[in-house]
């Protein structure tokens, strides 16, 4: 778990610098769902879903 939790940090950090300094570019891309994947793996992962579907229906239920 602990090992887990270290490569969705690293994996974090280095997918906000390659956005912040270079653009997004194919191998950045790669990087990028590497750590969605660690996400998926990782104790958070219900939390960002329960939130990522909290923020949907939020949204959801605004009328213009």
């Amino acid at each position: 778990m602990v090992l887990s939790i270290s490569g969705v940090v690293l994996l974090g950090i280095i997918c906000f610098l390659f956005f912040k300094k270079d653009g997004m570019k194919l191998t950045h891309a790669f990087v990028c769902a590497l750590f969605g994947f660690f996400l998926a793996g990782s104790a958070i992962a219900p939390s960002i879903t329960a939130g990522t579907a909290s923020f949907a229906s939020l949204l959801g239920g605004i009328k213009l």
